[in-house]
């Protein structure tokens, strides 16, 4: 009788519950979409974790390299500010750094009051049949929409030396693949990396009661003491405030948040290169030197496990016996690591010349729309085409409103056309 009864289950059809737009992460950049979006009056889905890369793949105690006034979600009304966040709150005072705690606590306010019904089932499958989008989500349900926006944060982009690979996991990581360090109090660790994430981790690392050796290719760049509070107006019309930093430049890169769009591709690529290079905030520098051994200027010459552990040779000979090595290797933009996007709908888009040999970037327009109509990107998927604003939270405003300007005309073509 059960047999007869799952054979009649399985040949029952599956329900299609139809949305005008799905958005893909409920990260920062998801939760801002999902709220303009539903601004329009658009019928919207949002599913994935909520804030799962700051709650589980970040280590407690770490800060935000950007204040507070800059670290906004966007709902189209203003209502849900980090300003009313701490207005509100009887725990928390502003302040820079920003601890990620603090971050976590706000934009758990956002999306409870803002967006309070994300869906936290993952989607596991994205097509498109007959100019719609059919997605399939990992407890077998399907839903349809006009319109997708990917907003899938860095899970799919950590990049993992190939050189590494050869090594089991539980010796090589990448820095993503950890939220607490506590279980690496003891032990000998090695840090590969230069940048912010790599000089933080290492202290982190260190204050839960690691051995850190931090191993850098180049001398660590350390950014100058933050100077953004009461600067002289002289100062501040030198160079105005701005989210990701102080100058001209960046204040036009946020005021102006699509004119980066619009400049030809090897300049947009060759700026990037110049302007954003490894580097790590003055505030770690104490919690640093004389704490973790540093060796600056030095490549992995070769690795390769002993007995339980990993010896890492340098290129000046020295050898490093570690317990654990974590890649603190950044990330790299690369489409084809999207599990969920189907083999034909990956096919459809048109992705950019140039760039990293390792790097597949979406070809986007002035809308964050792809070359598949109604499928749109955000984050740091749109790097190369919009620029380094969108590396950071304060670029959802500008992302979100932009989207929800464009889904709506897809939405209405598409419903004329029925």
């Amino acid at each position: 009788m059960s047999v007869v009864s799952d054979i009649e289950k399985s040949q029952q059809p599956v329900s299609v519950a139809q949305y005008d737009v799905v958005v893909v992460g409920a990260g920062p950049y998801g939760l801002s979409a999902a709220a303009h979006l539903r601004g329009r009056g658009l019928k919207v889905a949002i599913f994935g974790k909520t804030l799962e890369l700051w709650r589980y793949r970040m280590p407690p105690g770490m800060c935000l390299r950007s204040h507070w006034w800059a670290t906004d979600l966007s709902d189209p009304k203003k209502q849900y500010s980090f300003n009313r966040f701490y207005k509100q709150s009887a725990k928390y005072q502003p302040g820079y750094p920003v601890p990620i705690e603090t971050f976590i606590d706000y934009a758990l306010w956002f999306q409870k009051n803002v967006v309070p019904d994300v869906d936290e089932t993952y989607v596991s499958s994205i097509e498109r049949k007959d100019k719609q989008f059919v997605l399939t989500l990992v407890d077998g349900r399907v839903v349809q929409s006009s319109a997708v926006v990917m907003a899938i944060g860095l899970y799919y982009y950590a990049n993992r030396p190939e050189e590494y690979s050869h090594l089991p996991a539980e010796l090589v990581s990448h820095s993503f693949d950890h939220g607490a360090f506590d279980h690496f109090a003891g032990k000998q660790i090695v840090v590969i990396g230069a940048g912010q994430s790599a000089v933080e981790n290492s202290a982190l690392l260190n204050e839960a009661g690691a051995n850190v050796h931090l191993v850098a290719r180049r001398p660590i760049h350390w950014l100058d003491p933050d100077r953004t509070e009461g600067r002289p107006l002289l100062e501040q019309l030198r160079a105005p405030t701005a989210g990701i930093a102080i100058g001209w430049v960046n204040w036009g890169l946020e005021h102006l948040p699509y004119l980066f769009h619009r400049l030809p591709q090897y300049r947009k690529d060759r700026y990037i290169r110049s302007h954003y290079t490894a580097a790590a905030n003055d505030w770690l520098r104490d919690r640093v030197i004389g704490k973790v051994t540093l060796h600056e200027g030095q490549k992995i010459t070769k690795m390769e496990q002993v007995d339980n552990h990993v010896e890492v040779t340098l290129s000046n000979g020295e050898k490093l016996q570690a317990d654990h090595v974590m890649c603190a290797t950044g990330y790299k933009v690369n489409i084809k690591n999207l599990s969920m996007l189907h083999p034909s709908l990956l096919a459809e888009i048109e992705t950019m010349d140039g760039g990293d040999k390792d790097e597949n970037t979406p070809i986007l327009n002035s809308w964050f729309e792809s070359s598949v109509p109604g499928l749109y990107f955000l984050g740091l998927t749109t790097l190369r085409s919009f620029g380094p604003l969108y590396r950071f939270v304060v670029g959802a405003k500008a992302a979100a409103s932009r989207v929800a300007s464009s889904a709506p005309r897809r939405v209405r073509r598409l419903a004329r056309a029925r």
